[in-house]
Parts: structure tokens; sequence; C-alpha cells
């Protein structure tokens, strides 16, 4: 095994631990965390195993094995770029109903405050929490 491959098995052993440790702290969703296992695995195993990814490269017609390694790997990385901005969108999206939502509820509270019996009696100005009682925030 040559000093490239013991680097390129060294680096997926410790990618996969500190993937372990990040899902086991829960830093990682899980999801995330079984999609860059499986990269730490297939990584391994192409280290392990060079000539694996060689055939492979060549029975794709690639005569360069670097060259399909640094496409698939900008590939995999665009994927990775185009998924996260979709999450980010969508997490946008749910913000902003819930934003709305929230201000819709808000505005309910004040005009039930202001319009009922002993309206504004023991609540703070904008309706909130139980008369003379404290609000528990989360």
């Amino acid at each position: 095994m040559s000093g490239v491959h013991l680097v390129a098995l060294v680096s997926a052993v410790v990618t996969l631990v500190v993937i372990v440790e990040l899902s086991r702290r829960r830093h990682l969703h899980p999801k995330y965390a079984v999609l860059w296992l499986s990269v730490g695995v297939v990584l391994a195993v192409f280290a392990i195993s060079p000539g694996l990814f060689n055939r492979l490269a060549h029975a794709m017609g690639v005569i360069s094995p670097p060259a399909l390694l640094t496409v698939l790997a900008a590939l995999f990385l665009l994927m990775v770029c185009v998924y996260l901005s979709w999450e980010v969108g969508r997490l946008e999206d749910k913000t902003r109903v819930l934003a709305e939502e929230l201000a819709l509820l808000r505005t309910e509270l004040d005009d039930d405050a202001a319009s009922g019996p002993g309206a504004g009696e023991g609540r703070s100005p904008r309706g909130e929490g139980p008369p003379g009682g404290r609000v528990r925030r989360a």
C-alpha cells in the first residue's frame, strides 16, 4: 500500500469516526449521517483496494482514474449544494408560515383581551399570559 493510499485510508477512517461521534452527540441529523457514513465507507473501500477504482475508471472509458475521482467529487458536491439550497428554501417557507400564524394568534389574543369582560385586568398590554400569573417561556 502506497503512501497516498495510506493517507486516503486514514482520512476515511477519521471521517467515519467524526461522523459517528457527531451523530452520537445528536449534532448531525440521521439522514445526513447516513449520507456521510456512506461516503466514508466508499472512500475506505477504494483506499483499501485502489485497483478496484482503477478498473472502474477504465471500464467507464476514463484513461486517468484521478480525473474520474475529481469529476465524481465535483458532481457529488454540486448535488449536496443543490439539496441544501432546496432545504433552506423549504425551511424559509415554513418559517414564514409560522411567523404569519403567530402574528394572527397574537392579534386574536389582543382582540379577545380588549373586548372580553374586565378587559386588560391582570394582563400584559399584549394580552399574554393568564391574569396574575407568570408566562412560561420555552
